[in-house]
């Protein structure tokens, strides 16, 4: 079901929405409209419209139009305009009205001023409790106060998360004085900027870049890719470096040649996108493991921080013995002699198998160091730079 849901702006006396020509970005116009929403109900063809507007909104001047049985209810409704005092019951036969007049269900919502957190809050719960799961849904921040658009496009990212509603236009009939026709703005882009910035949030949290791939996929990365993508980092978090490391060798020259072409949302993010996956291009397995130790211990993830920082000294040890990095007996080898050699490497043995095994160490230091998560990431971070320095 597609629902339209239009904010109405204030009133005031003897005010009205001006007509004006509405042309879309399509080329399509509606002539001598006043008011955008009724132009939307047109175009978009909802179920249902949701009309949003204060107690003091121009609800008298919407419904003005053919309301020649319902003259006296208007009367007292134009009058609560003009006191800010209209209510839900006032508008109830307006309600009905539009219904039988558009051919669709038609819902005149009652919001707050939204002047502080609380009512712009309350906003957001009034649109939870309209709309349904999986919704698709059109939004007219035209007519509204000026602070409603950012109110709107926050409720739109928080129905897309709750309620996994689909947002599929926000729009803004643009008018000015100058102009002969008002420019229909398309605002959903705006959308699109937040789910890049949510995808580098949730990214920098826990080092999955599969949720890049459908990102991708939207502004022109083939899907296969994007799956190699989603590859790639299902690799590393299994903790397969050269796995990984391979198919973003892959991808990425594809993701360059992306940013190169007219794609203006995706060239804002390649750089913070190719920097976080700079990692790959280490000359060295080893290197590359201790990159992504650092990674992720940056990322409070000690698991993988521990275990990365051990694979990667072990296929350095293994790359200076001239042995091969991907074969498990050079390696053990190479393990061993770490083991033997130095007292840090052993220490992360010890954090590995307690945090692994969610028991604690059998050496006393190490348990007073588990206890407390700074001083457990100091640790790390001094030992990582003194292992780490050593092995260049």
């Amino acid at each position: 079901m597609t629902t339209l849901i239009s904010f109405l702006g204030g009133g005031k006396q003897g005010g009205s929405y001006r007509t004006t020509d509405y042309q879309f970005s399509d080329g399509t116009v509606y002539t001598d409209k006043r008011y955008f929403g009724m132009v939307l109900a047109e175009e978009v063809k909802p179920d249902q419209l949701i009309l949003l507007g204060t107690s003091g909104s121009m609800w008298d001047v919407f419904f003005e139009a053919g309301l020649e049985d319902h003259l006296e209810a208007w009367g007292t409704l134009s009058d609560a305009v003009q006191t800010d005092s209209v209510t839900v019951a006032q508008l109830q036969p307006f309600a009905q009205f539009l219904t039988d007049k558009l051919g669709i269900a038609v819902t005149c919502q009652l919001i707050d001023y939204a002047k502080d957190a609380t009512g712009q809050v309350s906003i957001l719960k009034k649109l939870d409790e309209l709309l349904s799961e999986n919704e698709q849904v059109v939004m007219d921040v035209t007519h509204g106060f000026r602070h409603l658009p950012l109110i709107a496009l926050v409720a739109a990212r928080y129905l897309q998360v709750t309620k996994n509603v689909h947002i599929q236009h926000i729009y803004y009939g643009f008018h000015s004085n100058e102009l002969k026709v008002s420019e229909v703005l398309e605002l959903r882009g705006l959308l699109e900027m937040l789910d890049w910035v949510s995808a580098l949030e949730a990214f920098d949290k826990d080092g999955d870049y599969a949720v890049f791939a459908p990102l991708l996929v939207d502004v022109g990365l083939d899907k296969t890719s994007a799956d190699e993508l989603e590859r790639a980092s299902y690799l590393e978090r299994l903790l397969n470096a050269s796995g990984a490391s391979a198919k973003l060798k892959q991808v990425m020259p594809k993701l360059e040649a992306l940013h190169s072409t007219d794609s203006p949302l995706f060239s804002l993010f390649y750089e913070p996108l190719a920097r976080r996956l700079s990692w790959y291009k280490k000359s060295s397995l080893g290197l590359q493991e201790q990159d992504l130790a650092e990674k992720y211990l940056k990322r409070k993830d000690y698991v993988r921080a521990v275990v990365y920082a051990m694979e990667g000294l072990i296929s350095r040890e293994t790359a200076l013995n001239d042995d091969d990095v991907h074969d498990f007996h050079d390696r053990k080898d190479a393990y061993d002699h770490l083991i033997d050699t130095k007292d840090k490497f052993k220490d992360f043995k010890e954090f590995r198998n307690a945090m692994v095994h969610g028991t604690a160490s059998g050496k006393g230091k190490i348990r007073q160091i588990m206890k407390d998560q700074s001083r457990l990431h100091d640790s790390l971070t001094d030992r990582f730079k003194q292992l780490f320095k050593a092995q260049l």
